[in-house]
């Protein structure tokens, strides 16, 4: 049973190692999801931000949590593109073909969805820090935040792998992102939902992305989080199991 379980951890290694060198030596996807989430800090922080009342005089502070979840859903695009092309390319058959563990090339792209937002999200808050983000919260506040920014990344990690796996062509791969791109904009990430209209408000207010907005912001100011943190954590595991079931069995067909 240990040979077994270091075989199969040994596979994941070895594909989770082939699939960051992609993303490291893809510059577009450098810039996409680590680069335009800093250029859109920096745009509302210093351009639009004097004129957005969010009631804190720190509007850095009050921005970071949407501009981080913007940077995991930028990555999602990616996700899908790289599973498409090696299901296109017949890499999976190929893999399938040598004495590795069946499913170590699928969690090698999951896996690196992890690794590299960690270090995309590393970097945004460094920025942040430069720029006058401050935050009281303690080690177990930062822990929490990591855990729902990791448990987002895999939700959004395996809905990207329904699409990469089962799409006929690259668009049809990458289109899964547009739809969560555009949820972070109507939500409270940028401005408080009281301010919008009462149809938009009422979708703000409602969507996923909104309680996890608050419930990492509220961590990071120090407040209390009340039940804001629960609901995230209710959205990030059912959109991530429900995912991985239809993903497993796209993948059991196709690979």
């Amino acid at each position: 049973m240990e040979a077994v379980k270091n075989y199969y951890l040994s596979d994941m290694g070895v594909m989770l190692g082939r699939s960051l060198r992609h993303v490291f030596r893809s510059m577009d996807t450098i810039i996409t999801v680590t680069i335009m989430p800093i250029a859109m800090m920096l745009l509302f922080v210093y351009v639009l931000g004097g004129a957005i009342q969010t009631g804190t005089d720190n509007y850095v502070n009050y921005l970071l949590p949407g501009i981080l979840l913007i940077a995991v859903a930028n990555s999602i695009g990616y996700v899908s593109f790289r599973l498409f092309t090696d299901v296109q390319r017949g890499i999976f058959e190929r893999f399938n073909s040598m004495p590795i563990a069946r499913s170590a090339a699928l969690w090698g792209h999951v896996l690196t969805s992890l690794v590299s937002n960690v270090i995309s999200v590393t970097v945004i808050v460094l920025v942040a820090l430069l720029m006058g983000f401050r935050s009281p919260a303690g080690v177990l506040s930062w822990l929490a935040v990591g855990g729902i920014l990791a448990m987002f990344t895999l939700a959004l990690t395996w809905v990207a792998a329904i699409a990469g796996l089962s799409a006929k062509s690259v668009d049809g791969a990458s289109a899964i992102a547009y739809p969560i791109h555009f949820l972070p904009l109507v939500s409270s990430a940028f401005v408080p939902t009281k301010t919008m209209p009462a149809g938009v408000r009422a979708f703000a207010e409602n969507q996923p992305l909104t309680p996890m907005v608050e419930a990492i912001r509220a961590l990071l100011s120090g407040q209390p989080v009340g039940g804001e943190i629960w609901l995230a954590l209710a959205w990030c595991l059912g959109i991530m199991l429900v995912a991985y079931a239809f993903a497993m069995r796209v993948y059991r067909k196709r690979a």
